[in-house]
């Protein structure tokens, strides 16, 4: 079956070799499309389900695979014009994502080992970040260390791995005038993407028992965790 397995090749954007000029311009071309698909949505979405109105008023936030800070910026601005305060803290392992983001709480490292004490961040997100990862392994690692961090509540999106979905990208990216190398790590991303019942095995295996996990549109996997009341 086609897409049946994930994609190992790793992706060009994931190159060490690349420049800093190389990565700007990646940078500039992912906002360009993450705006073009609303990429922020299912966190507008769901964080408010998920925690009330009430506790959205002021919230500190942890952006994992936070690239040049984004999803911070778009959020933040959002939260603003429904009066909320949300603070974020962006975490990446790329170094040269750090001078282009304006968030001064810019972190560097891997999110297989978080650098924060337990429960540190009232929310922890991550958007299309998972499937940069080398193995499943690290999938389960980083499942883990996110729950362990969040104080209320984790939400982690990434591509679903779908014929349909691929296909449309691909009809998409034809027409947005970006370059023929992220193009074809657009596409790469849809093939090292993920169905529900793999994020769920991942799930168990961190811990997370009672996560719900889920598919929106054909082109998003979503893990929701809230940490139980009494711990």
């Amino acid at each position: 079956m086609f897409l049946r397995h994930r994609a190992t090749q790793a992706e060009y954007f994931d190159d060490p070799a690349r420049t800093p000029e190389e990565l700007g311009e990646h940078y500039a071309a992912l906002e360009r499309v993450n705006r073009l698909i609303h990429f922020d949505r299912p966190f507008r979405v769901w964080l408010p389900r998920l925690l009330g109105e009430a506790t959205c008023r002021y919230l500190t936030l942890l952006d994992l695979g936070a690239g040049d800070g984004q999803l911070d910026r778009q959020l933040s601005q959002w939260a603003g014009t429904r009066g909320w305060n949300w603070e974020f803290t962006n975490f990446d392992l790329c170094p040269h994502a750090a001078p282009r983001d304006p968030n001064p709480r810019h972190v560097i490292g891997s999110v297989t080992q978080l650098p924060f004490a337990d429960q540190s961040f009232d929310a922890v997100l991550a958007s299309t970040m998972a499937h940069h990862l080398r193995d499943d392994g690290e999938v389960i690692a980083h499942f883990r260390e996110a729950a362990r961090v969040a104080r209320r509540v984790v939400l982690l999106c990434d591509m679903h791995r779908n014929p349909l979905f691929l296909g449309a990208l691909w009809t998409l990216l034809q027409f947005t005038g970006e370059s023929v190398a992220f193009r074809a790590d657009g596409i790469l991303s849809v093939r090292r993407g993920w169905r529900v019942g793999e994020w769920r095995r991942f799930a168990e295996a961190a811990g997370l028992s009672n996560a719900r996990l889920w598919q929106e549109h054909g082109t998003r996997v979503l893990l929701a965790w809230c940490r139980p009341s009494d711990t």
